[in-house]
């Protein structure tokens, strides 16, 4: 069986750091950058880019629909 691998996108400058993707992200893939955008917002990046499953966890709860997710199969 094929291993499927997500990729989350984030719209950095659009993102207002609520960290409602962080909390519901399972895998601790996602967290909350350093830098701020152009906003003054801590927006959301992965951290951790091999655990994602492309489960779309993190752009169902996202207020601002900001989040995009792919997921492929791996061979």
């Amino acid at each position: 069986m094929a291993k499927v691998r997500g990729a989350v996108v984030v719209d950095t400058e659009k993102c207002k750091g609520c960290g409602l993707c962080v909390e519901a992200c399972k895998l601790g893939v996602l967290a909350l950058a350093q830098k701020v955008n152009l906003k003054g917002y801590n927006p959301a990046f992965m951290n951790e880019p091999d655990k994602c499953t492309g489960c779309t966890n993190c752009a169902t709860v996202c207020p601002d629909t900001v989040i995009t997710v792919y997921r492929a199969k791996e061979e």
